[in-house]
């Protein structure tokens, strides 16, 4: 059962290979997250200065996964 996530607001500085981002948190903090696969399968399109919605483990604060792409 997948409990604790903690998710964040960010934008996204930088577009890496293999689906891969650097988001920069609203707080000034800077991870490494990599795409969702509900955004693979449906295409979700992520560029740089998008503003995406972040989710995170407390284990790994450097790490995380874009799970929605804001407005």
């Amino acid at each position: 059962m997948k409990k604790n996530k903690i998710k964040k607001n960010g934008v996204v500085v930088e577009t890496l290979p293999n689906t891969n981002f650097r988001v920069k948190l609203y707080n000034g903090k800077e991870l490494l997250c990599h795409l969702a696969g509900r955004l693979r399968f449906y295409r979700i399109k992520i560029l740089p200065g998008d503003k995406v919605l972040v989710e995170m483990t407390p284990y790994d604060e450097k790490r995380g996964r874009i799970v929605y792409r804001l407005k």
